[in-house]
């Protein structure tokens, strides 16, 4: 059986390298065997080894000196030369007799989004067997719009690789109870968005987040968020159970 690829998404600082940790630490302690990879060419330090490192093929700084690039040039082409590695990559991924293998994405979150060379990672890595993890970060989705916002960007991942998605309130450890407890409300419950929203401000940011809030209902995609946490190892049997039942129809759920 195909191992499954389980792609942490977010944007910088949302805790997607210490998250792909802990999750493979989780994994390995109930007896599932999983590999890291890490996908970000420019990350300067990681608190794990991965198995697999793109920075093996592409650097950073080789690819500043090479063509004159400053650091945002540099990693726009490190994404797209990727990609004209990924088959050795692939290679090298599928010598591991794995369970699972977990994807650390670049923490530019527009280089795995818009960047056609992400498409050709995700297939070549296997796309019928792939999952994406989106963190929400809760410096940002504690508020009513910042909330909406985050599920803006998770729909535009979603629509960009359009493979089982799961959504992480990311460092739930950090949230005071109370907020917590209405994150995971508006979650469940869209109408209690609305007016928390509503409670907030009436300006031109929350006529734009009621629409967009009422195009998700209208096509269906609202989703519960699951608040997960690195330290406490909150939710990592949930995100196990989600991908599990996404990818393998709930086999293998003890």
């Amino acid at each position: 059986m195909a191992a499954k690829n389980l792609y942490f998404v977010g944007t910088a600082g949302c805790g997607k390298s210490t998250l792909t940790y802990a999750f493979q630490l989780w994994m390995q302690s109930q007896g599932h065997d999983a590999i890291t990879v890490n996908l970000d060419p420019g990350v300067e330090t990681l608190m794990y080894a991965p198995d697999v490192d793109v920075r093996d093929w592409v650097e950073i700084e080789d690819i500043m000196k090479e063509y004159g690039l400053g650091p945002n040039g540099a990693q726009i082409a490190a994404a797209d030369m990727m990609a004209l590695n990924i088959k050795e990559i692939s290679d090298v991924v599928a010598g591991f007799d794995t369970d699972y293998v977990l994807i650390d994405t670049p923490g530019q979150l527009e280089l795995f989004t818009f960047r056609q060379s992400s498409k050709i990672i995700v297939e070549e890595l296997g796309i019928e067997d792939s999952a994406l993890a989106f963190l929400f970060d809760p410096s940002v989705a504690r508020s009513p719009n910042g909330y909406v916002s985050s599920l803006m960007l998770a729909a535009t991942v979603h629509f960009r690789h359009p493979v089982p998605m799961l959504l992480l309130m990311a460092k739930a450890d950090m949230l005071k109870d109370d907020d917590k407890e209405l994150i995971e409300a508006w979650s469940r419950d869209q109408y209690s968005l609305f007016a928390s929203l509503l409670d907030e401000s009436k300006d031109a940011q929350t006529s734009v987040s009621i629409e967009f809030l009422q195009a998700l209902e209208s096509i269906g995609a609202g989703r519960a968020v699951v608040p997960v946490s690195a330290d406490t190892g909150e939710g990592l049997e949930q995100i196990y159970s989600a991908v599990q039942l996404a990818l393998q129809g709930g086999e293998d759920l003890d």
